[in-house]
């Protein structure tokens, strides 16, 4: 089995076990939700959206993390069309956070931690221009935060650069109902899925301080 059959055989099994009815309903993106007054916005690409949500949702302060697709020119792209690696989309999440609580420094570096910074063609298992990591950033306050944590990672771990793009936020498109919360829904289908493509054990490679997922 290669790399990236694993989340291919867990989609799979998504659908066979749902049926055909269950996996037409499965295919419904719902809109955007309005952003809660009082939160703030910030929008991550670190490979699989899965994991980004779980990573993202763990964190004091943040009250939502949306799946979806963003940075690219197709509009209202879906799962299939993103994966093909034609629209330029990137599978990206969106984290809704309160700044009194949790700010968007502490996210950036939450972000460090649970990315492969040294990749630019995908992610862990999961290769192709859609899975690429980036930050997108909403506003001048966050570009520049976002530039000054890219470069105390470089400093820090004494890289020569860092494969991660600091690219302006555009619109985003939720992802299909059934990637919403994946890891809640199906968290033994997502635990094989996290472990079979190798991504905390990368993590603990970059971080060795880290703890699992």
């Amino acid at each position: 089995m290669t790399m990236k059959t694993v989340r291919n055989v867990v989609l799979a099994a998504l659908v066979t076990g749902q049926g055909i009815v269950g996996a037409l309903a499965a295919g419904k993106q719902s809109p955007l939700p309005p952003l809660t007054p009082g939160l703030a916005e910030a929008t991550f690409a670190s490979g699989c959206f899965w994991c980004g949500e779980k990573d993202f949702e763990s964190v004091p302060g943040v009250a939502e993390v949306i799946s979806g697709y963003t940075g690219g020119s197709t509009p209202n792209p879906t799962y299939e069309q993103v994966g093909s690696n034609t629209t330029g989309h990137y599978e990206a999440i969106r984290v809704r956070f309160d700044p009194k609580t949790v700010s968007y420094e502490a996210l950036l570096d939450h972000y460090w931690h649970n990315v492969d910074y040294t990749d630019g063609g995908g992610q862990f298992c999961d290769r192709g221009s859609s899975y690429r990591p980036a930050i997108f950033v909403h506003d001048e306050a966050q570009k520049t935060a976002a530039e000054a944590s890219k470069a105390a990672l470089v400093r820090d771990k004494k890289l020569d650069g860092v494969a991660v793009e600091i690219l302006p936020a555009s619109v985003f498109t939720p992802a299909e109902d059934y990637h919403q919360d994946y890891y809640k829904k199906n968290p033994i289908r997502y635990k094989f899925y996290r472990s079979g493509c190798g991504r905390d054990a990368r993590l603990q490679q970059l971080w060795p301080e880290r703890t699992s997922q």
